[in-house]
């Protein structure tokens, strides 16, 4: 996907006041509208001015593309990277366009557009004067997903200050994370969202649960997976063998016969619900190094004594 320079497109400095943006859009739009252009790729032209002027004139999408556009490369090929968006507050809003005007690029940092309008209160039907629901991403640990925790967790949302630049703000709120949440999973803070009209409810802040990457343990919908070395004679003899899980060690039976790659399961040990999740131990048999001479005589009365082909099987016919 290649990265989209929206300051360029519309021929603006990266500090540029709204009113330029609008100025440099509104010249842009004119020459390049389809109904009056005569220019080559004139309409491809305009939808890329349209969406930098979209991007660059709501403060909440200016924030998040300032974010992730820098050290980005023109010249390679752009992916946002993982956890960008985490902590940003947005209000939500959709942009009212249809999703077939959406580059890749936008739609990879902002998601599908929508034909719909929202009112104030940040969805259709909303009492007039209510105030709009906001929504943030945020990363937590593997462990309060299983245990539940109070967290303190500081949002930054896009503001303009006294010479119209976009600047980021920072609030902070204390969440109860509640044991068993889910990655996608979304909790809704009653009244943390945009202050209300004139004595309206304020809106609501839904928070949208991302886990932060593990490095043992790897998370699939309910269940836990991890990989779990064994020595070749475990494998092969079976083992006792005690084994971690993000609630503690446990005692695991290896059968013996086992193969690199098998799973052995853990009814119940997986993320708590309603049912819970399993936890999954795939089996990596890990080889001994062959560094002194006793490991290699070792390998050598095996090579000698088992008459063990591990590609016996590739010359027989399908």
């Amino acid at each position: 996907m290649k990265f989209k320079d929206y300051y360029a497109v519309l021929g603006v400095a990266r500090d540029a006041k709204p009113d330029e943006v609008k100025r440099a859009y509104r010249k842009l739009a004119r020459k390049y509208h389809p109904d009056v252009s005569k220019l080559p790729d004139t309409e491809e032209r305009f939808k890329e001015v349209s969406e930098a002027h979209e991007v660059l004139m709501d403060a909440e999408k200016r924030a998040a593309y300032d974010a992730v556009a820098t050290g980005a490369d023109p010249a390679r090929e752009f992916q946002p990277p993982p956890g960008w968006n985490s902590g940003f507050e947005f209000s939500g809003r959709d942009s009212g366009a249809n999703s077939s005007d959406a580059s890749d690029f936008f739609e990879a940092l902002f998601g599908h557009r929508s034909t719909g309008q929202r009112g104030r209160g940040g969805a259709q039907g909303s009492p007039l004067g209510r105030g709009q629901d906001h929504h943030a991403k945020v990363e937590i640990e593997l462990d309060d997903a299983y245990r539940g925790a109070q967290r303190s967790i500081v949002l930054r949302f896009p503001v303009m200050d006294e010479q119209g630049q976009v600047i980021l703000a920072e609030r902070q709120l204390e969440v109860s994370i509640p044991k068993g949440v889910r990655e996608g999973q979304h909790l809704r803070l009653v009244g943390q969202g945009e202050p209300g009209q004139q004595g309206s409810p304020a809106g609501d802040l839904f928070l949208e649960i991302s886990l932060r990457p593990h490095p043992l343990y790897r998370v699939d919908g309910r269940d836990v997976r991890f990989d779990l070395p064994v020595a070749p004679w475990e494998a092969a003899l079976g083992a006792e063998l005690d084994a971690p899980t993000p609630m503690g060690t446990v005692r695991l039976t290896v059968p013996a016969g086992s193969t690199q790659g098998r799973s052995l399961r853990l009814k119940g040990r997986g993320l708590p619900g309603e049912p819970p999740g399993d936890l999954y131990a795939q089996l990596q048999i890990v080889l001994p190094a062959a560094n002194t001479e006793a490991a290699q005589r070792l390998y050598r009365e095996m090579a000698e004594r088992l008459h063990f082909d591990p590609r016996a099987d590739l010359w027989r016919p399908a």
